[in-house]
């Protein structure tokens, strides 16, 4: 299916056109819900410059999937528009922010800001939006030149409401929450697509550096007396523990937390969808899984063959804590072997881990050690280490 066209999909969704409340819609929108996000990003770029019945009704839905998985609630608006209904493309909801999103495949044609503000007060009226403090105007533009566009926001009275984004940067910012861990970094990706006063880039500068340093944190976290960490004093506590070691890593952290990911989904029989470097989850959001990978690193004491080094944070905990459905998976060495562990029996060996604890960052450090044929979990001494052969997913074929 992936590798169909966007227009083929459509015509194979319910009746094959695309209607307010339609099952073509209901269906497209599912399957949209599914795929990866480089299909996404091939679906947009289709409905740009192979222009085709109904691609601006198809662009409209696949930005709003971007706009889910960037972390907002969307509420998708209407294809067309008609008496009694407003005519939004997309409102897209967090606690801090809700901006009234509108599509245009093109700026060719002057945009009515007065229609689209008005989409806006009449939200405001009805309730579905709170107020104009935090309430905006997304316009999202298929094309990069927006020159003539962004000339008439910034000559409206309207100019301080509204946001313009291309399709691709907006992606962009999809790849780069994709390849983040942090929260924090999340939330500063989706303000930047709120109105703010730049004379100050701060903000910016802050996002930049935070999201580099989360890629640098994945690979220090990760780290092995192999990567050239330095650890003092040796023996007494395991890597990272607070006052006791300093890192060196001299490598580029290992990352196929998506092979693992597509191992899993096949065993449980249940899309997953990326939502973060480790985090994936089903579309509905009811089953959550986290995947942290280690390469593999000579084993320690003990007659282990080879040991595996993993960090896991508390941001980690409260994700999986909340879902309905959730799993903790190692992938050790590659994702030939990958243990799936329910989070609800791995929440009770945690307090037997070592730990990470400084004024910036809290964390637990997971040990796996390859004994022969089995995976064991290492823990502080008084803690009995734990056996992992049932949580090893099978090699098939």
């Amino acid at each position: 299916m992936e590798e169909k066209s966007v227009a083929q999909i459509v015509a194979l969704a319910g009746d094959g056109r695309l209607r307010d409340g339609g099952d073509a819609s209901r269906e497209f929108r599912q399957f949209l819900a599914v795929v990866p996000t480089e299909v996404l990003a091939r679906y947009a770029d289709q409905c740009l410059t192979d222009r085709f019945e109904g691609s601006g009704l198809v662009l409209q839905d696949i930005v709003n999937e971007v706009g889910r998985r960037l972390g907002f609630a969307v509420t998708h608006g209407r294809y067309r528009g008609g008496a009694g209904y407003v005519g939004y493309d997309g409102l897209w909801r967090t606690p801090e922010c809700a901006p009234v999103v509108e599509v245009k495949t093109t700026d060719a044609y002057r945009l009515d800001l007065e229609t689209v503000v008005g989409y806006r007060r009449s939200l405001i009226r009805s309730g579905e939006l709170a107020d104009d403090e935090t309430s905006s105007i997304l316009i999202i533009v298929g094309r990069e030149d927006t020159g003539g566009l962004e000339a008439q926001i910034r000559g409206s009275r309207h100019a301080w409401d509204v946001r313009l984004i291309s399709v691709d940067a907006l992606l962009r910012l999809l790849h780069l929450k994709e390849a983040t861990e942090d929260p924090r970094i999340h939330q500063q990706i989706r303000a930047v697509l709120v109105p703010r006063e730049f004379t100050k880039l701060d903000g910016i500068i802050d996002l930049v550096f935070a999201a580099a340093e989360d890629v640098q944190g994945d690979a220090s976290e990760e780290a092995g007396p192999e990567a050239g960490e330095t650890v003092e004093p040796a023996g007494a506590l395991p890597l990272g523990t607070a006052g006791s070691a300093r890192r060196t890593p001299k490598f580029r952290p290992v990352a196929f937390h998506d092979a693992c990911a597509a191992r899993i989904a096949t065993h449980l029989g249940r899309p997953l969808v990326k939502r973060s470097r480790a985090t994936f989850a089903s579309p509905d959001g009811r089953l959550m899984l986290v995947c942290a990978v280690s390469r593999e690193h000579a084993g320690q004491g003990h007659g282990a063959a080879a040991s595996y080094w993993f960090a896991f944070h508390p941001h980690q905990k409260e994700a999986l804590a909340s879902a309905g459905e959730a799993y903790i998976a190692f992938g050790c060495g590659s994702e030939k072997t990958v243990l799936l562990i329910p989070f609800g029996e791995f929440a009770t060996w945690l307090d037997g881990l070592w730990t990470t604890e400084s004024e910036e960052r809290f964390y637990w450090h997971v040990r796996i050690s390859r004994e022969g044929d089995r995976l064991v979990l290492e823990r502080k001494r008084g803690h009995e280490p734990v056996d992992l052969a049932q949580y090893l997913l099978p090699n098939k074929g």
